[in-house]
């Protein structure tokens, strides 16, 4: 089985985007629209990978991220940034955060940084 990743975006074309681009690689992939869910998934199932985006409405992405690295620091989280949130992406890299990925993304740019991740996660 591959690696299970999660994505986390309140707009439904990231969502399917990410899965269009990661399931026929052979990855694992569950997505929710909010951070809370996200979390909640989080407590009863192993992921490998998070993308999360930095803008949602009801939990940001780096609350995500903090609680993530907070009490599963071996999953690798990868951000997703609009336009004009890179200096917080940035500050995301500092709470941990593996890297951070622009929207518009191309899907080589999807699969570039998700297996990058994983490579930097299996040598933990």
């Amino acid at each position: 089985m591959g690696a299970r990743v999660l994505v986390i975006d309140d707009e439904a074309i990231v969502r399917v985007s990410c899965e269009r681009v990661l399931k026929p690689e052979g990855y694992d992939v569950v997505v929710t629209s909010r951070g809370d869910e996200a979390i909640e998934l989080l407590e009863k199932e192993n992921f490998d990978i998070v993308l999360t985006d930095l803008k949602m409405p009801d939990m940001d992405g780096l609350e995500v991220l903090k609680t993530i690295k907070q009490k599963w620091p071996d999953i690798q989280v990868i951000i997703i940034t609009g336009y004009g949130t890179i200096s917080t992406a940035v500050q995301a890299i500092k709470l941990g955060a593996y890297e951070y990925i622009e929207k518009p993304f191309t899907p080589e740019d999807i699969l570039k940084v998700v297996r990058e991740a994983l490579r930097e996660r299996e040598k933990k």
